[in-house]
């Protein structure tokens, strides 16, 4: 078996700067900051989805670009729902099912004239507060969705996933979609995130082909291990190339990525390929969250920085980090 060779996919320039920022305004959904980038393409211009924050739970934008450097003003497209059985306080849109190529511009796949996405909700108000599930979604145009399907839920999975689901990777592969996503094994005080996957030939009858992590957390000194998180999973000639971030008891969390050939066993790569920076720049802390996409095949690899900083105010939250979107290419 060839070795997976990963040129194509190492980003080594960085914007140093955040390409979407949150507003840092209390009363918009984006108040406090923004996370979880996933970017495509749709009718000729990129898209990206986004999760805002507020203080009250997360709800979902999209933001439009020609370029993948500059950003429109987010519209909220997925919103909390008071009435929802799921999304009453979060809901937090983290892909739609796009071309698999890698050196693709990620053009949107419609299934039956439909774009399919796949979200996460907590169920308690506040950052990330119970145990999560994963729900599914379909729309004609990118900006109004309808609930498809049935929801994952942890008390479904094995031991590892018991704590909570978290951000969903979804697309559609030989007629089954493949819904890759991160787990906790407990929802409070000092867990563990690993990545899992369910299949299913129609968003209703999902199931755990393993109940145990296809890529687990590392073990002590490595850079992931206390979680393996957050899976962008894309086609790169023969071989599907897992994005995912790891975060180690450094405090410090960096992208790297794993490889497969069938899309269930994976193996590690063990190579960073965004790592954060150095003091005082945007991503000193977390550099995490992959979405990436292909410019003139040229790979952008989209991510969450994070960087402390000394408290400050957003209404009536005090914050100790600023969190945002960054960017880093070929």
């Amino acid at each position: 078996m060839n070795a997976y060779d990963p040129a194509g996919i190492r980003t080594p320039h960085k914007a140093g700067r955040l390409v979407v920022e949150p507003s840092w305004e209390p009363d918009r959904f984006d108040g406090l900051f923004v996370d979880c980038p996933f970017v495509c393409s749709d009718g000729g211009e990129y898209v990206m989805t986004y999760v805002g924050f507020d203080g009250a739970g997360y709800q979902t934008a999209l933001s439009r670009s020609a370029d993948l450097v500059t950003w429109s003003p987010g519209e909220v497209i997925l919103p909390r729902d008071p009435g929802h059985p799921y999304r009453r306080y979060n809901a937090a849109l983290t892909s739609i099912v796009r071309d698999n190529r890698l050196g693709s511009d990620g053009q949107v796949t419609r299934v039956d004239g439909q774009a399919i996405g796949t979200y996460h909700a907590y169920p308690e108000p506040g950052m990330e507060m119970g145990a999560a599930v994963i729900g599914f979604v379909a729309g004609d145009d990118l900006r109004t969705w309808k609930d498809v399907g049935s929801v994952l839920r942890p008390q479904d999975g094995g031991a590892w996933e018991r704590g909570g689901l978290y951000k969903s990777w979804l697309l559609r592969h030989d007629g089954l979609y493949y819904c890759f996503y991160n787990a906790k094994n407990r929802t409070y005080s000092g867990w563990r995130e690993q990545i899992g996957y369910a299949v299913s030939p129609d968003l209703s009858r999902w199931e755990r082909p393993v109940l145990e992590p296809v890529v687990p957390h590392g073990g002590e000194g490595d850079f992931d291990e206390r979680f393996a998180s957050d899976p962008c999973v894309l086609r790169d000639g023969d071989w599907w190339v897992m994005f995912y971030f790891g975060l180690s008891y450094d405090g410090h969390a960096r992208e790297s990525y794993a490889v497969s050939r069938d899309l269930r066993t994976w193996r590690k790569s063990g190579e960073i390929l965004v790592d954060v920076g150095p003091p005082g720049s945007v991503d000193d802390t977390y550099a995490h969250k992959p979405a990436l996409v292909s410019r003139s095949g040229r790979a952008h690899h989209f991510y969450t920085a994070v960087r402390r900083c000394e408290p400050y105010r957003v209404g009536p939250h005090t914050l100790t980090e600023r969190r945002g979107i960054s960017l880093a290419h070929a």
